[in-house]
């Protein structure tokens, strides 16, 4: 298996360091209790006034969810897909669950804090989480049959790590790449935007 772990300045918490998204997925079934796990995980995610404002679809490779899901696709992100054996829709709702009239302005925050969270206990099961915005939200809202007020918000691919070699060249060369961050000074600020907080100028 590729090691991709972080570099990082501090030691984080080992499912952190390892956590990647790959595009090279094994061609093997996940077992059902972890993908229960991992929306229970999702489950007991954070919401702002405890809304939940998601929803998944659950695709299983070879089910009508799961074609229904890949038939969203672009074109490129269709080229690599063909192995995973696990495709799931992240919905949100844009509105509030107890005054209908009003907007949730925080439900894509809390929809990927949720994924987040099935994110981590994906890959303390063994498994790796691939994210993606590249697909026609408007069609997974039609082939679905959405509420008016939901919306898709990402496709998340989730298998067992394969081996790049079943990629094309192109996609084989990302996989090897090594995973980099900008530095925390350019993210963490004190008093004005791109004032670097004192902690990270130690």
């Amino acid at each position: 298996m590729i090691n991709k772990q972080a570099i990082t300045k501090e030691d984080i918490h080992p499912i952190l360091k390892n956590r990647w998204s790959p595009r090279a997925f094994a061609n093997t079934m996940v077992e059902e209790n972890k993908l229960i796990r991992m929306f229970e995980a999702a489950q007991w995610s954070p919401s702002a006034s405890n809304e939940q404002p998601w929803c998944f679809f659950l695709g299983i490779k070879g089910d009508e969810t799961y074609q229904k899901i890949f038939d969203t696709l672009v074109e490129f992100n269709q080229l690599w897909t063909k192995t995973v054996p696990v495709l799931i829709l992240s919905c949100g709702r844009k509105m509030s669950l107890k005054n209908t009239d009003i907007p949730n302005k925080t439900f894509m925050y809390d929809v990927g804090q949720a994924v987040a969270h099935l994110t981590f206990q994906a890959s303390s099961d063994g498994l790796f989480v691939h994210q993606m915005s590249g697909f026609d939200t408007s069609k997974a809202a039609e082939i679905f049959s959405l509420p008016s007020d939901f919306v898709a918000v990402t496709v998340i691919a989730v298998g067992y790590i394969g081996d790049p070699e079943i990629l094309h060249p192109n996609l084989q060369k990302m996989e090897n790449n090594i995973r980099q961050r900008r530095d925390l000074a350019e993210t963490v600020f004190t008093g004005d935007y791109g004032h670097s907080n004192k902690l990270l100028n130690k």
